[in-house]
């Protein structure tokens, strides 16, 4: 769903990003998204050369926003009933019928096509949950994050290696996976692992079964992937969340909306009401059906994870 895991400049860390996060919810999910594909093949209206963009007011008219989802549980993806969902795609619902758009309309693309299809107009903007990052703020602009994000471990019930971060699965040359692109791939590589030796996967399910039939010792994801996806199982657990080291640093991911670099003034409309949500509360209510909780809210901003 991301681009191949040694590409590091596209995913969710600073280094890249969340494929946190790929995860597809299933054959269902997957026929959708092949059915919707096609809603991506036109190309949608910008408006550069204006200070600003005037790419709202067009919205405004037409009625609609299109938004790039990569159908990534619990970001954004279409259910098994074929309704776009996620976190991203129901917080835009509210931000946008707040600023005058009534309709948002999915188009589905790999992860590693999120940015290049914004950029070459293929939807509005990336409603998928995006780490937030250096590479890819030299890329497009992102609103502030409207989550944070721990690392954790799917393990086997009780932990039997005690893995509870990446110097762990180092020192005690644990058999490792993660999924394709994900952001934990640059995190265990600059713990000391062999990223040759990193089993990659498709998504967090895959994960849990190579963990559960002991292909690996530990599987590594976003806290909220991990914890929801061990939920049904008998032989497997999740880990505590920590924090990724990072240029010798502890480390807090962040996802948000991207837009492109033209249309500050749509990201700036969009801002204004996500931060009006922070304050009445509303943003966890929106978001914890999809498991999130008080913990991965954040006043983190846009600006701080860009680097700047």
């Amino acid at each position: 769903m991301a681009p191949p895991h040694g590409n590091y400049a596209d995913t969710r860390s600073r280094f890249r990003r969340p494929g946190r996060r790929s995860l597809l919810s299933g054959a269902a999910a997957l026929g959708a998204l092949g059915a919707l594909g096609a809603t991506g093949c036109s190309r949608v209206a910008t408006a550069e050369g204006v200070e600003g963009g005037d790419l709202l007011e067009r919205l405004r008219a037409q009625g609609v926003v299109r938004l790039g989802i990569a159908g990534e549980v619990p970001f954004g993806y279409i259910d098994k009933d074929g309704e776009l969902t996620g976190e991203a795609p129901e917080l835009a619902k509210v931000i946008f019928k707040r600023l005058g758009v009534d309709r948002v309309q999915p188009v589905p693309t790999e992860f590693g096509s999120l940015i290049p299809g914004l950029s070459s107009q293929q939807f509005d903007v990336v409603a998928a949950g995006m780490y937030i990052n250096a590479d890819r703020c030299a890329q497009v602009i992102f609103s502030d994050p409207d989550y944070q994000m721990l690392d954790s471990f799917i393990v086997r019930k009780g932990n039997p290696k005690g893995l509870h971060d990446y110097r762990d699965v180092v020192e005690k040359k644990a058999r490792f996976a993660t999924g394709t692109g994900y952001a934990e791939i640059a995190y265990a590589v600059e713990a000391g692992y062999e990223e040759s030796d990193i089993l990659i996967v498709p998504d967090q399910v895959a994960g849990l079964n190579a963990v559960e039939t002991g292909r690996v010792d530990v599987f590594a994801g976003t806290a909220l992937t991990t914890r929801e996806v061990v939920k049904k199982s008998r032989r497997a657990e999740v880990t505590e969340p920590f924090e990724p080291i990072v240029d010798g640093e502890p480390h807090i991911d962040g996802g948000g909306f991207a837009f492109r670099p033209t249309e500050t003034g749509l990201r700036d409309a969009f801002n204004t009401e996500l931060r009006k949500l922070k304050k009445s509360g509303e943003l966890l209510r929106i978001l914890r059906p999809f498991g999130f909780t008080e913990n991965e809210m954040t006043d983190l901003t846009a600006k701080e994870l860009c680097g700047g």
